[in-house]
């Protein structure tokens, strides 16, 4: 426990500025008597974390936000494009909030049941803020005003194809429900770079399923290239924050009435992705 600790400390001290730092502490949070939050989030591994991935977020992403003054305070639900392979995209959205925000902020980032089955990245995402994606730990979080980041195509967004990039597949109707019974504002996040950094071109769909895994992308690079091949390209991703979008429904309606909100939600986050690849010179998908 104190060698994890001495990386921790070293990698604050050495990576996170002052100025990160105060960041970090601006965001709010409830800690208990161990220095935890009622999720599991420790501040210190957060900090470690932020150190870790900073270099990625400036230098080899070189992230630019657009309109992040555009959050509203408080309970949030943030409602982002998918695609990469791997949540390069939820790196990059969480990591804005913390170092761009305006005032910062601690996003919860909602991952993918099969996360806990790899024991060591389950307790990194836990001690860092990030939740098993099901509903109530979603309206649990909306209702104690936290930031909530749902990816609503799940793994049919970040396992699509690069033939299939910036075209947003089915969206579940779940996210659309928790806004209106937590009367949480919807923000549409568009992020523009990440479905380049590891470009499927084959899905093998039978070799996954036989390996019990959601997906097993075949790259340019990977497998040709062995652990090389696995390496993200390095695009630099915009990350691009739309209007809020206020929902008024009955959260109990009839399925027909609530996929008609999930449209308006889709409509919203596409014309962001359209402005995004628009601003880098590219043709929009229709």
């Amino acid at each position: 426990m104190s060698f994890l600790s001495d990386i921790k400390k070293k990698l604050i001290e050495t990576w996170l500025s002052p100025e990160d730092l105060a960041r970090i502490q601006q965001a709010p949070l409830h800690l208990n008597s161990a220095g935890f939050d009622e999720w599991g989030l420790d501040p210190e591994t957060l900090k470690a974390a932020v150190a870790a991935l900073k270099w990625f977020y400036r230098e080899y992403f070189r992230v630019e936000t657009v309109n992040i003054d555009r959050l509203p305070t408080g309970r949030t639900l943030l409602i982002a494009n998918h695609g990469g392979q791997i949540p390069i995209d939820a790196l990059c959205v969480l990591l804005s909030l913390i170092l761009e925000g305006k005032p910062p902020r601690i996003g919860r980032g909602m991952v993918e049941r099969w996360v806990p089955s790899v024991p060591f990245i389950s307790a990194f995402f836990m001690r860092c803020g990030q939740i098993i994606g099901d509903q109530e730990n979603c309206r649990d979080l909306l209702n104690k005003d936290e930031t909530v980041l749902v990816f609503p195509e799940g793994v049919r967004g970040s396992g699509k194809t690069i033939d299939k990039k910036y075209q947003l597949q089915r969206f579940g109707t779940g996210f659309v429900r928790l806004a209106l019974e937590t009367r949480s504002p919807i923000v549409p996040v568009a992020v523009i770079g990440c479905e380049e950094t590891y470009p499927g071109v084959i899905e093998l769909k039978k070799l996954a399923k036989l390996l019990h895994v959601p997906y097993l992308p075949v790259t340019p690079f990977f497998p040709l290239l062995g652990p090389l091949g696995m390496i993200p390209l390095p695009t630099k991703v915009f990350v691009r924050y739309g209007e809020p979008i206020t929902l008024n429904a009955d959260p109990d309606a009839p399925d027909c009435e609530i996929e008609k909100l999930v449209d308006q939600v889709k409509q919203a986050l596409q014309r962001e992705i359209d402005l995004g690849l628009e601003s880098r010179g590219e043709r929009v998908y229709l």
